[in-house]
């Protein structure tokens, strides 16, 4: 039962892609700029991860869904996956909020063309 909760991140993160396939929301959009995206926005959160750890702030809980394994002190693999989903998510929601916000907001004149 271990491998659980990094399945069910890959899973989460496959939907999110598929969503973003299906409306050409981010990657689908401009892969270079959101390839940048991701990587800026990843290597940003896990500095802060690393930064909280080293603070004593952030720590490893026990799970029976988790793996056990840890890429350094206080790091589980798991969440290099959820920090890749978080930016991934984020992005495909944000895009996704723009676009039905900009077509909320034309007149109704509009919308039917």
């Amino acid at each position: 039962m271990g491998f659980v909760y990094p399945v069910l991140l890959l899973a989460t993160l496959g939907c999110m892609l598929l969503l973003d396939w299906r409306f050409r929301l981010f990657f689908w959009r401009d892969a270079v700029t959101a390839a940048i995206v991701t990587v800026v926005g990843f290597a940003f959160f896990l500095v802060w991860d690393l930064a909280g750890i080293a603070g004593g702030i952030f720590f490893r809980g026990e799970s029976a869904i988790a793996t056990g394994i840890v890429l350094a002190p206080e790091l589980p693999i798991e969440e290099p996956v959820f920090l890749l989903f978080l930016v991934v998510c984020t992005m495909v929601v944000y895009t996704g909020a723009v676009r039905i916000l900009a077509r909320l907001s034309r007149r109704p004149s509009e919308v039917g063309r």
